[in-house]
């Protein structure tokens, strides 16, 4: 039981180890784009179980004690801790780590050329749209690919139908 506790490495490895890889992860997900798992298709799904396995080296090396991984994990809890604070008291790092919005539609015009560039496939823009009860954005006065990847409406109120 007490190779349970034993570390293969001073504790501040795991926990610098966890930092870096958070914060290289996030920087990673950053370039990514916003729709890296804005909606969670099968394909996100697999994305994300190859990263967690392939960090899980990054984090805790050749490490094999429970307390080395819990440090990683507590690091890396810390760390999101730390970033959520820094982002609420610092509006522009904020922007910097979550981007900005991208605009998709504009008094009912779809803008193609940012779809491409947000690399949103007209399929989930439509899924999206039907998601907020709309069959087409002819009502939308303002459609936007959020920094966390949904993909919100604003309705012209004086165009809305009764169903």
């Amino acid at each position: 039981m007490n190779e349970w506790f034993e570390l293969s490495e001073p504790w501040w490895h795991f926990a610098a180890r966890g930092v870096l890889t958070y914060v290289g992860l996030l920087v990673l997900m950053r370039v990514s784009g916003k729709r890296s798992f804005g909606e969670m298709s099968a394909f996100d799904v697999l994305v994300l179980v190859l990263v967690g396995g392939t960090l899980r080296t990054a984090i805790i090396g050749d490490d094999h004690s429970y307390l080395g991984a819990f440090i990683g994990v507590a690091s890396i809890l810390l760390a999101n801790k730390g970033m959520g604070w820094l982002c609420t008291r610092m509006p522009r790092f904020n922007r910097m780590v979550e981007g900005l919005p991208a605009e998709l539609v504009r008094n009912g015009k779809r803008d193609p050329v940012e779809m491409r560039r947000q690399d949103l496939p007209e399929a989930a823009f439509n899924r999206a749209l039907h998601a907020a009860g709309m069959e087409d954005e002819s009502t939308v006065v303002i459609g936007r690919l959020e920094p966390n990847g949904k993909i919100t409406f604003v309705r012209d109120m004086g165009k809305q139908t009764l169903r």
